[in-house]
């Protein structure tokens, strides 16, 4: 079971704002478990805190701005791709303007700094949200769509197209996070010569130059109106006939603006809020197609904010039931707890079959059978029992008993045909014997039973 990361230390970076020009400090510091992102604004008088999630998104015309009430942080992507790429759950970002650092246009200094100071364990299990079917969003008017499919992991494939003969089709692919680095991290952002004077009139792009930015020119223009532009960008006079990239470094791949849209792409869906488990394909990706479906998705979440556990029947039980009967003293008709397929520090999946033979269907009723509600605690104490005696020594010498139940609550029936799936997890440490769980009994995706558990490990007598 993977445990959530944060960092060991914290690291700084200073550059000029993309489109402010101003001079910006970023630093990066460890946060607690479940802290999630958060950006602070350590110029303003009272240092303002945004939560960086999709809802807070206010403007992706040029990257991405996030906001709460009057205080806007622009340009977060390349940093937030950088963080969640790399693994981290927590991180508190402080930052002295309204936008962060440019750098060189990618997320390259932000990889190489959190490899120097490194990541950090913590005690809380990474919370992912599996994706179990297929999603979808499309924009009609721009044709722009992303797809996310299950997967065992998260990659990204990124399909982009412009009206430009120096790149009017691109792929870029990212198997898994671990290729970051190598494969994404160094990509940079691009603009087309003639975007540049609305940008500028926009007042935007005052801090752009061929540092940060890998320039396109693929419409000819007239010597004196290019001559105008370099003059505006301050560099040196070049040839109008002459199309293509103009930048001091080459590129690092021929799909660099590809790789650099899917970089984008990363640091948008960050803003899910946690991580997952899915293959994104994005077709004529963008920022604000990037927001709209990073909000679609935590929409998604909150409608399941407890995910059911992933089972596969084919696979091969961490316990079966002749290891259980080991563990627990309960026979027939009192086990209630066929397999279990996950198990890790503090938290534990377990199965029960529900068949017509039950014997509490006998009187539970004839006509209408249905599970004791009293039997689905029951089991879900059982499976969490196995939980707690896996972590002893010699566990056939322990029982474990409840001292206290609370907050049950039944949300459907369960009936013969229903596959019983139990995720227990141990909400405090075991002490004096005593351990505390809250567990949750699924049938599909469905919850139908939740309670938290208080129970005592006795040694038998």
């Amino acid at each position: 079971m993977l445990k959530q990361k944060t960092l060991k230390d914290s690291f700084s970076l200073r550059g000029k704002g993309l489109h402010t020009g101003l001079d910006i400090t970023i630093s990066f510091n460890p946060a607690p478990e479940n802290h999630g992102y958060k950006i602070q604004r350590i110029d303003l008088e009272d240092k303002p805190i945004i939560d960086a999630v999709a809802e807070n998104v206010i403007e992706t015309t040029r990257g991405t701005v996030i906001a709460k009430q009057d205080v806007k942080v622009s340009t977060i992507e390349h940093a937030l791709a950088a963080i969640y790429a790399s693994g981290i759950d927590n991180c508190l970002i402080k930052v002295n303007g309204p936008e962060f650092p440019i750098l060189d246009g990618s997320s390259l200094l932000y990889i190489q700094e959190i490899e120097r100071v490194g990541l950090e364990d913590q005690s809380a299990l990474k919370d992912y949200y599996i994706i179990k079917s297929k999603i979808e969003f499309k924009d009609e008017a721009t044709g722009s769509s992303i797809v996310v499919l299950p997967d065992d992991k998260f990659s990204v494939n990124a399909m982009v197209e412009f009206e430009s003969k120096i790149i009017p089709n691109q792929y870029a692919v990212i198997n898994s996070m671990d290729e970051f680095k190598e494969e994404i991290a160094a990509s940079r952002t691009f603009v087309f010569v003639r975007e540049i004077e609305p940008l500028l009139g926009a007042g935007l792009i005052k801090g752009g130059d061929l540092d940060n930015a890998i320039v396109i020119y693929e419409c000819k223009m007239s010597q004196d109106n290019f001559d105008k532009l370099a003059d505006i960008m301050q560099v040196p006079h070049m040839d109008s006939k002459k199309l293509g990239y103009i930048n001091h470094k080459p590129l690092v791949w021929d799909n660099e603006p590809a790789r650099h849209k899917l970089l984008d792409i990363i640091g948008d869906l960050a803003l899910i809020g946690k991580p997952i488990k899915g293959k994104v394909i994005a077709t004529r990706p963008g920022h604000t197609i990037n927001n709209k479906f990073a909000r679609q998705l935590r929409k998604e979440i909150k409608l399941h904010s407890v995910q059911a556990p992933v089972y596969n029947c084919n696979e091969e039980p961490i316990m079966d039931v002749n290891r259980i009967r080991e563990l627990l003293p309960h026979r027939y008709p009192f086990q209630l707890v066929d397999k279990i397929i996950e198990i890790g520090a503090n938290s534990i999946v377990g199965v029960k079959n529900i068949t017509a033979n039950e014997p509490f269907f006998q009187g539970h009723f004839p006509s209408e059978p249905v599970m004791p509600g009293v039997l689905q605690v029951e089991a879900m104490a059982q499976v969490g029992g196995l939980l707690v005696l896996n972590s002893v020594d010699e566990p056939h010498k322990y029982s474990t008993y409840f001292m206290k139940i609370d907050n049950v609550k039944f949300r459907q029936k369960v009936i013969p045909g229903d596959t019983l799936i139990f995720k227990v997890e141990m909400t405090a440490p075991i002490r004096r014997g005593v351990s505390t769980m809250r567990g949750y009994a699924f049938v599909g995706e469905r919850v139908v039973c939740e309670a938290e558990l208080m129970a005592q490990i006795i040694k038998n007598k």
